[in-house]
């Protein structure tokens, strides 16, 4: 499925999802005396989300991909921050939503690594190289797809009531 908003965008609501449980994590009275650490962990959240977006928006398949690798480092630099709360004695009480964190980090991380790859795999260069010789093609490679579906289907059928009628004539044969 092609999105035509970056905001329909599976991956961008985790991203944005992750960022909210982030702020939420780091309103604990364990980040109030750390603010350098409190502040770096939330703009690499925001990061993930602001990239996909900026990518998204810039209109080729080579800056999207640029733009996806970016954010699947902010994913990352979530993580080893979380991994270094692990460490800090301080933050112990916390591990549990940690963990949680950790996974949502790695989920974006997956699903950005997906995306990376099949636009890796696409001959589509991004929307703005389509013009009107393009969705012409598209659409020909479009209508030839349906009509070679609906071929498979009419023959399908067709082999059916051959072998129905078949099984119906030896049956009144014997």
């Amino acid at each position: 499925m092609r999105y035509s908003r970056f905001e329909d965008l599976p991956v961008l609501n985790s991203a944005i999802d992750l960022a909210a449980h982030i702020y939420d994590f780091t309103d604990k009275v364990q980040f109030r005396r750390r603010r350098s650490l409190k502040d770096q962990i939330e703009r690499a959240a925001v990061s993930v989300s602001n990239n996909i977006a900026e990518g998204f928006e810039r209109g080729t398949n080579k800056e999207l991909l640029s733009f996806l690798y970016i954010s699947r480092g902010s994913a990352g630099e979530v993580r080893s921050m979380l991994c270094l709360l692990d460490r800090i004695p301080a933050f112990r009480s916390l591990s549990k939503e940690n963990i949680l964190l950790k996974k949502k980090a790695e989920s974006c991380s997956r699903q950005l690594k997906a995306w990376a790859l099949s636009l890796q795999n696409s001959d589509f260069r991004g929307q703005r190289h389509v013009n009107t010789r393009s969705k012409r093609a598209a659409e020909a490679a479009r209508e030839r797809q349906d009509f070679l579906k609906e071929l498979a289907e009419i023959r399908a059928k067709a082999e059916k009531k051959l072998t129905d009628k078949t099984r119906e004539q030896n049956k009144t044969h014997r």
